[in-house]
């Protein structure tokens, strides 16, 4: 599978310091609804890159189908941290705990290794604690621990869990590549910052995955327990957004503003995932999924903007694509301002010195032939 070159992208956002743009990101944009018609795009929308973290509630739909959630008791806030990138607080790790016990593992089994973390109040209480950083406080905790109840659940050894050719991560990648119309084979593998496999697709079929979903009944494309399963995890998302991301993070913000008319999540590397449940922009509007892909990898995150990250991308052209489609209202807008879709740049003095904005127009309903072969 060839990834995607520099041609793939397109300008989508810029900064602005005076009158004159100092600096262009670059990306490509898939909006595509549950059936597999190609909504809207910018840049290449057959783009193949890997999808990082915005894969984790795809890659959860195998064990939540198998009746995972059934065998260990798990409740909708656990069901969200195991597609999270949570922040490592306390309330966080509290769940991952609930998890691990119920499943009968423990923090030692986890290999996703440990991270620092971009919550400061957390942080600040665990040094008068003189508390360590653990695995538990990694933001793929949830996560894993999640694929170790499935291995426990088949009968199958925890110690390898996340190698690629363990049975967990067999039936992951397979159910990936099911949601994403694509033969296993041609779903590029790598591995992820948490040690466990990862996948890359082009971004029309990983919108199209998002899309289903948010709606795997439209087509009849899914059977009744993973229709099941889609919903049981867009219902998990949605009511507990906290879990998600954290105080700091725009997936949750989105989701608790909008209350529950979409999905996020965000991925390293300068990925997004959104999907728009039925009836998100207006009654009767069919269910949407989106994938973005910032070229650069938008390394500022998903933070809002302050004098110490003054700016970030991928919130900013998120927010434009949700504009566009006419998926927010003026409120909500309002309500998401420090994230976008135009942003003021500051300096250490806070003189606003500029602004970041989208520069960027959806092109409607353009379908190209590998699109095309891909939804067939």
């Amino acid at each position: 599978m060839m990834m995607a070159s520099l041609s793939a992208f397109s300008p989508i956002y810029e900064t602005i310091r005076g009158e004159a743009v100092e600096s262009t990101h670059f990306g490509a944009v898939a909006v595509v609804d549950a059936g597999g018609r190609l909504v809207a795009s910018h840049g290449d929308p057959g783009a193949i890159t890997f999808l990082r973290s915005t894969a984790k509630p795809l890659q959860a739909i195998s064990f939540i189908e198998q009746g995972g959630q059934e065998r260990f008791d798990l409740d909708l806030r656990e069901v969200a941290l195991i597609c999270a990138s949570h922040a490592g607080t306390d309330e966080h790790v509290t769940v991952v705990k609930s998890i691990q016990s119920k499943a009968g593992v423990t923090e030692a089994d986890l290999l996703c290794g440990t991270h620092p973390l971009s919550h400061r109040p957390t942080l600040q209480a665990m040094r008068q604690r003189a508390e360590e950083i653990t695995p538990n406080r990694h933001n793929c905790s949830g996560k894993h621990s999640g694929m170790l109840a499935f291995a426990i659940m088949l009968g199958q050894p925890k110690e390898n869990y996340i190698d690629i050719q363990h049975p967990v991560q067999q039936r992951i990648l397979r159910t990936f590549a099911e949601m994403c119309c694509l033969p296993p084979e041609q779903v590029a593998v790598g591995i992820d910052g948490c040690s466990a496999p990862n996948f890359a697709a082009p971004l029309y079929n990983a919108a199209l995955a998002l899309a289903r979903l948010c709606d795997p009944g439209t087509g009849n494309v899914a059977p009744q327990r993973r229709a099941n399963a889609c919903q049981t995890i867009t219902r998990a998302m949605t009511s507990y957004p906290e879990m998600i991301g954290g105080p700091n993070s725009f997936d949750t913000h989105l989701m608790q503003v909008v209350g529950g008319r979409l999905i996020s999540k965000g991925g390293a590397e300068g990925y997004l995932g959104l999907g728009l449940l039925p009836g998100g922009i207006e009654p009767g509007s069919p269910a949407l999924g989106i994938a973005l892909k910032i070229s650069d990898g938008d390394l500022k995150g998903h933070n809002p903007p302050s004098s110490e990250s003054p700016g970030t991308v991928r919130p900013a052209v998120a927010l434009e694509i949700l504009r566009q489609l006419g998926a927010l209202s003026e409120a909500e807008l309002n309500a998401l301002a420090a994230y976008g879709p135009k942003v003021a740049l500051q300096n250490w003095r806070r003189i606003i010195v500029g602004e970041g904005r989208p520069c960027f127009q959806l092109n409607w309903g353009v379908i190209n032939q590998q699109t095309s072969a891909a939804s067939a």
